[in-house]
């Protein structure tokens, strides 16, 4: 069962994408905490659509020590803005060598790809960013797990992305008594 799990929130992050995972993942008795990228000096991040987020800790405090999950939501710019960060390739590794799960929705698989993570993986991505993607296998599911790597085609996939976080993670009957207590069918 996942214990902490850290989430990045770059400028123009899709808001449904990060915030359904937290929420579940959180109701699961998972410790979350988000991280910004590109922060305003307060801690808050803006999403895609005008939703401010206010970010538990600053980029630079990024310790991916002891984490077992890091979580990279979609949206654009949002996306692009991690794939280019550095500190965000660097968790993503640290934390996959370390046994950890790697998960990305809709365009942030192109975060996976920048970290060199897709090298013989499956994965999904919001169709037509499989093109910026040069490793892996595209499958065009709704979500793909591939060992320990997970990823969705997008926002729609947000809720059952999350179950199935805590599913791969050894929590397949608390993933489902929380979809049961969501009404998801």
């Amino acid at each position: 069962m996942l214990q902490k799990a850290l989430i990045f929130l770059a400028p123009g992050f899709e808001e449904l994408e990060a915030l359904a995972p937290v929420d579940v993942l959180r109701r699961a008795g998972v410790s979350v905490v988000s991280a910004g990228v590109s922060a305003d000096p307060s801690g808050l991040v803006s999403g895609a659509h005008g939703v401010k987020v206010q970010c538990d800790i600053a980029l630079d405090d990024v310790n991916p020590k002891g984490f077992d999950l890091v979580y990279f939501p979609g949206g654009m710019p949002g996306a692009a803005n991690l794939a280019a960060e550095e500190r965000c390739l660097e968790a993503a590794r640290a934390i996959y060598a370390a046994g950890g799960l790697v998960c990305a929705i809709c365009a942030a698989p192109i975060v996976l790809e920048a970290a060199g993570l897709l090298d013989g993986q499956e994965y999904t991505c919001y169709p037509g960013f499989e093109k910026r993607i040069s490793h892996g296998r595209y499958t065009g599911k709704f979500i793909q797990r591939s060992g320990r790597i997970l990823t969705a085609c997008g926002p729609a996939a947000a809720l059952d992305f999350a179950l199935e976080i805590l599913r791969a993670s050894g929590a397949s009957a608390l993933a489902s008594q929380l979809g049961s207590g969501m009404m998801r069918q």
